[in-house]
């Protein structure tokens, strides 16, 4: 259902004038009380001023008038936009029915319609033997979940994560992820082709990725034990949106298999046809033992499972438990959003739009030298902006360039767009639009993006931009926020 193209925000400069009294007082008073009440650990709201009211597909309107193209969706969780009538349908179905809205983990309707379609969409291999586990509504106790399985069912205690990894907040996935500083946790590097950790990228870079994995597990000194499991994200999201070669993954795969590892590929941001294929495994061909999913299996309610090789299911009853395992309204919700990215295609349209925003993007970098890399798989968009006169001349590619990269994200809010920034300096802008997408969309915020970089990279530069091929012009960028 295509959705109206909303109007551009008004710049900052012109707020105070067009803004109706009433509107602009509630807005402010609302987040005037939120910094006051809330703790200092909030994130979105700091870099994100706005207050949403109502909302539609790809469009948000706050408070004070100002419609917005919303290409965070919830940190991906949006895989039909907002408020889609399949979702909303199925919503109000449930709450019409008189059926249970807790129930625990107990058997319903509801659940097994969501089981159901859940393991239609996943590899085969995996679906004739999976077994499901309902955790904690948030992605994050899914990979508790799955840290837990595979300790239990190895009787091993350490674990292979990967540099620049995120996998969620509790303890166990914090030790897992790429900022954790101790832990039980062997951290092995993660092949990228702008920023290789062994300064060659591409199939080498990668080749020597994997060669260092199968090195430090058949080392007898490498001081590293045979693990109960590796955890890996096909697509490293805030790590700067960096996909994983597909032959890379595959070796992933043998290297765990031969070794009796198993494999944890957490799809909680790239499920559900978010990078092109339903799930990012798809890609390179793999079955993993766990996959972790969250985010957008739950329709835009907070939902969060994991599916594993039946021969893992040895764990006692309430090894790993939780009140909120029965949301039915997610599940609801969630059944009406897989059904609905399997039968129109979703995916397949994310790769191929994808696939045209790269283009287009890179493109753009021709004429900004701050620009670095351009990067992502489907509707899983990166780009990285760096300072091209920073740095040292031993340098294989520009430092990361943080400042700007805010400052790009500023002025595409006052445009009337929504981005979020990641990557290890916070210097990569991720665009993580809705698969529901148009066309005619997809312009306004490619047209607003390079608008806000434009305005944003003339504040940073002493002179105006110079192609690539020249000498480009020096960036006064300031520490990282």
């Amino acid at each position: 259902m295509a959705v109206t193209e909303p109007a551009p925000a008004v710049p900052p400069a012109a707020r105070t004038q067009t803004r109706p009294a009433d509107r602009g007082g509630e807005h402010e008073g609302i987040l005037r009380r939120q910094s006051q009440r809330e703790s200092a650990a909030r994130t979105y709201a700091r870099s994100l001023p706005i207050v949403p009211v109502r909302a539609r597909g790809v469009t948000i309107e706050g408070a004070d008038g100002r419609r917005y193209l919303d290409c965070l969706s919830g940190a991906g969780t949006l895989a039909l936009g907002h408020n889609h009538p399949v979702v909303l349908e199925a919503i109000r179905k449930v709450l019409d029915s008189g059926a249970p809205l807790h129930v625990l983990d107990l058997a319903t309707p509801l659940k097994d319609a969501f089981t159901s379609e859940l393991f239609a969409t996943l590899p085969g291999e995996l679906a004739d033997d999976a077994r499901i586990q309902f955790c904690g509504p948030a992605g994050t106790d899914a990979v508790e979940a799955a840290l837990t399985l595979v300790r239990t069912a190895t009787g091993r205690n350490g674990l292979l994560a990967f540099t620049g990894a995120y996998h969620g907040m509790t303890a166990g996935a914090l030790e897992a992820s790429g900022g954790a500083t101790t832990g039980r946790v062997t951290r092995l590097p993660y092949p990228q082709q702008y920023r290789c950790p062994f300064g060659v990228g591409g199939e080498r870079g990668a080749q020597l990725a994997a060669r260092w994995t199968e090195t430090l597990l058949d080392d007898p000194k490498s001081g590293v034990t045979t693990p109960a499991g590796m955890i890996v994200e096909a697509v490293q999201g805030e790590g700067g949106v960096i996909p994983a070669p597909d032959a890379w993954m595959r070796s992933m795969r043998r290297i765990t298999a031969d070794r009796s590892v198993p494999l944890v590929v957490d799809e909680v941001q790239t499920g559900v046809g978010r990078t092109g294929a339903f799930w990012a495994v798809e890609h390179s061909g793999i079955v993993p033992d766990v996959m972790v999913l969250s985010k957008a299996i739950g329709g835009s309610l907070p939902l969060a499972v994991i599916v594993y090789r039946s021969a893992l299911d040895v764990w006692e009853p309430g090894t790993h438990a939780g009140t909120f395992r029965g949301n039915q309204l997610a599940m609801a919700a969630g059944t009406a959003t897989l059904r609905y990215v399997r039968e129109n295609e979703l995916a397949e349209r994310a790769g191929a739009l994808g696939a045209r925003i790269l283009a287009q993007l890179r493109d753009l970098a021709n004429g900004h030298p701050c620009i670095g890399d351009v990067r992502g798989r489907g509707l899983m968009i990166g780009i990285e902006l760096v300072d091209p006169e920073a740095g040292s001349p031993d340098d294989l590619v520009p430092p990361p360039a943080p400042a700007l990269a805010l400052a790009v994200q500023q002025e595409c809010l006052a445009r009337g767009l929504i981005v979020e920034l990641g990557g290890r300096h916070s210097a990569v802008v991720r665009l993580l639009p809705p698969l529901t997408l148009t066309d005619e969309q997809t312009t306004a915020v490619l047209d607003r993006f390079a608008d806000a970089l434009a305005m944003a990279e003339r504040a940073h530069t002493l002179h105006p931009p110079v192609s690539r091929r020249g000498t480009a012009p020096r960036n006064t960028i300031g520490p990282s926020h």
